[in-house]
Parts: structure tokens; C-alpha cells; sequence
């Protein structure tokens, strides 16, 4: 679907065009140089290189997975629905563990490492804003903690032991 342009339009950008010396030929005959899209293989690194050791720390383990599935792919390439695809084979392979809560945060955290990706690839001009596919994946809904506090009873139960048992005389 196009759409087409208002006279108005048409006129204010022959007005532009003008103004900046540049005539319709010569934007359809001039050389669009962009730089080359590259991989993903080729991009984490330098990614890696430009964030902090924390990010580092919690990124690089989904990057290593992202590498490994689409590791020769152009970062241009990926759909939002690849994407989630992808989210859903790493969901699918997580380690589980007693508080394992679906792999709902390795869902959460490879969709945070693709935007991390993405993020410099725009800032770098690799590719627009509107281009990023990770921006249009949601992250998955954290769930209540499980974590719950010792209640009273119990806690005067544990200080009680400690104070009358043991050979520490500060207790």
C-alpha cells in the first residue's frame, strides 16, 4: 500500500530540495553509501567490547546462544516473530531448577541482550530506529516473588534455641 503524496507535500519538498542545491536527479542517480550489515557474529564482539562488565556478566551467556542460532545472519535479517521464536527454543531449554519459574527470565533477559545488540547497532547507523525488531517483542511479565519472610513465631522460635543452646556466650 502507497500512499500518495499532497500537492503541498510535493511542493514543500521540491522547496527543500531546492533550498539544499539538490535537484530529483540527482538523488536517483547518486550512490546511497551505507555501511555493510554485518553478522552476528561479527557484531557481538565489538558489542561486548563497548558495555560495562556487568552487562558483560549477564548478557554474554545469550549472546553465546544467539551466536550459536544465528550466528551468520545480518542483523538486519531477524523478524519480531523469529525473535520470539528464538525466545521460545531458549525458554524451551533451560536448566530446571527447584525455583525454576518456566524460563520466564531467560525469555526476559535474551530479549534485554538482543536490544543491547540493537541499541549500538542504531547508534552505530548499522540500521534505523523503526528497523529494530527486538523494540517490537515484549518481555515477559515478572511473576510475584515466591520469597516470603520467617514469620514471627518461627523467628522467635530460632532466636530462642540460639540464645539458650551452643558454647557462644555472646548469644
Amino acid at each position: 500500500m502507497t500512499i500518495t503524496p499532497s500537492t503541498a507535500e510535493v511542493d514543500a519538498a521540491r522547496l527543500l530540495l531546492d533550498r539544499m542545491g539538490i535537484t530529483p536527479e540527482d538523488l536517483l542517480t547518486a550512490p546511497v553509501e551505507r555501511p555493510a550489515i554485518p553478522t552476528f557474529r561479527e557484531y557481538i564482539p565489538t558489542v561486548s567490547a563497548a558495555v560495562t562488565a556487568g552487562t558483560r556478566r549477564a548478557y554474554g551467556s545469550y549472546w553465546n546462544r544467539i551466536t550459536q542460532h544465528w550466528g551468520d545472519r545480518r542483523l538486519d535479517e531477524p523478524t519480531p516473530s523469529q525473535i520470539k521464536q528464538l525466545v521460545e527454543t531458549i525458554r524451551s531449554n533451560v536448566v530446571v531448577r527447584r525455583n525454576a519459574r518456566g524460563g520466564r527470565s531467560a525469555a526476559e533477559h535474551l530479549i534485554a541482550a538482543l536490544r543491547c545488540i540493537y541499541r549500538h547497532a542504531v547508534d552505530d547507523g548499522l540500521i534505523d530506529e523503526g528497523a529494530n525488531p527486538a523494540k517490537k517483542v515484549a518481555k515477559p511479565r515478572r511473576l510475584p516473588s515466591t520469597r516470603r519472610a520467617v514469620a514471627d513465631t518461627r523467628l522467635a522460635e530460632i532466636n530462642e534455641i540460639a540464645g539458650t543452646t551452643g558454647d557462644d556466650p555472646a548469644l
